[in-house]
């Protein structure tokens, strides 16, 4: 069994606007770390404690390599690669974990009838196409 791995650059920020950046393998378990103040040092003592930025990168050189660049950089220039995606600053991780609301809560507790095949035919060719519920297409030539 193959595992695809993502790496992450990201930036997290306290309500004061107080900044960190970091690289993670696993960005959720990651900024519940810096949530729980389970990280020690600058984050833990300024509560830097919401995700402001991130940034997937498939591998751990190229995620270490944007994770210095972006130390690298000047204070307006991180806040304007913030700013950029989030203007606002908002807790980009707030609505993890919670359960997802459907649109239509009683659409998806109706029994669902099939409706069989449907013709559809192509303006461009003299061919009919019927299409299933099963998203299969079956062409007929005429």
């Amino acid at each position: 069994m193959s595992h695809e791995w993502h790496f992450w650059a990201y930036i997290m920020a306290s309500k004061s606007r107080r900044i960190y950046t970091g690289v993670t393998n696993d960005i959720e378990r990651r900024v519940l770390e810096h949530k729980h103040g389970e990280i020690e040092g600058f984050t833990q003592r300024y509560r830097i404690n919401r995700l402001v930025y991130r940034e997937r990168l498939h591998y751990i050189g190229n995620a270490i390599a944007r994770e210095k660049e972006i130390k690298g950089w000047d204070r307006g220039k991180r806040v304007a690669l913030i700013e950029s995606v989030n203007p606002t600053w908002e807790d980009l991780s707030l609505e993890w974990g919670k359960p997802i609301q459907l649109l239509h809560p009683s659409a998806s507790a109706e029994k669902q009838i099939p409706r069989g095949l449907k013709s559809a035919r192509d303006d461009n060719s003299t061919s009919t196409v019927s299409i299933a519920d099963s998203d299969e297409l079956l062409v007929t030539k005429k």
